[in-house]
């Protein structure tokens, strides 16, 4: 879950950050060809780009899938932990997400794999200030489990987002608000470690109350909620 979350954020939140170490600007070789099409002109083209790579942290390989692979579900997780105001829901276009600050817009996995997704978005960032944001947005988010310390499994994460501004905004405001955006994009990397610290913790040491608070909450899907508890709980 709160790699689905961050994936989908920093597909859209990525709309707020400003150039920081530019990683390669190429697509990872598993993309399928009628994926490149679409997707290489954004990577080649990019007006912003980084990498972000998260120190581990606890995670069951079970659950940390399961909720990747469904973030509709994933954000009532976050909400029911009050760890985040995230919300994505299904339209006809696809998969929205308004992360409850700004940045909203539509994205899909485009490629999934063991240890990989790839997401395509677009959207915009809205500011107070300064004109609003928009563009689209490739995010490749790379895991991978690692045996921890005490023997229980640890995920090591990073992602790269490559985003294409609209060319009206980028002429308009790119170089008078960066100093603005970037510090936007300093908070939001902070917010976002925090939300993984607090949902990890949380799983790890009381699943029982997780799933306690998610059953709670208005309107969780009762078949992901089962599907979830039996992962959660290790029920067999």
């Amino acid at each position: 879950m709160r790699i689905a979350v961050v994936a989908a954020l920093l597909v859209l939140g990525a709309l707020s950050t400003v150039e920081a170490e530019r990683p390669a600007a190429a697509l990872p070789p598993q993309v399928p060809a009628a994926e490149r099409v679409r997707l290489d002109p954004i990577v080649k083209n990019a007006s912003v780009a980084t990498r972000m790579e998260l120190e581990r942290y606890g995670a069951r390989p079970a659950t940390f899938e399961y909720l990747l692979d469904h973030p509709e579900f994933a954000t009532y997780v976050t909400r029911a932990l009050r760890a985040a105001r995230y919300r994505i829901w299904r339209t006809p276009a696809g998969l929205f997400l308004d992360d409850g600050w700004g940045a909203h817009g539509h994205f899909e996995v485009v490629h999934a794999q063991p240890g990989m997704r790839v997401f395509f978005a677009q959207g915009q960032y809205e500011q107070r200030m300064l004109p609003d944001l928009a563009g689209r947005a490739v995010v490749v988010l790379e895991y991978g489990f690692h045996p921890g310390a005490d023997g229980r499994p640890t995920v090591a994460t990073a992602v790269t987002a490559h985003l294409a501004l609209d060319g009206r905004i980028l002429g308009m405001a790119g170089r008078a608000a960066a100093p603005m955006v970037q510090k936007n994009a300093d908070r939001e990397g902070h917010t976002l470690l925090r939300v993984f610290s607090k949902v990890s913790r949380a799983i790890e040491d009381n699943p029982q109350a997780v799933y306690d608070r998610l059953r709670a909450l208005e309107g969780v899907p009762r078949r992901e909620l089962e599907e979830f508890r039996k992962l959660l709980l290790r029920v067999p």
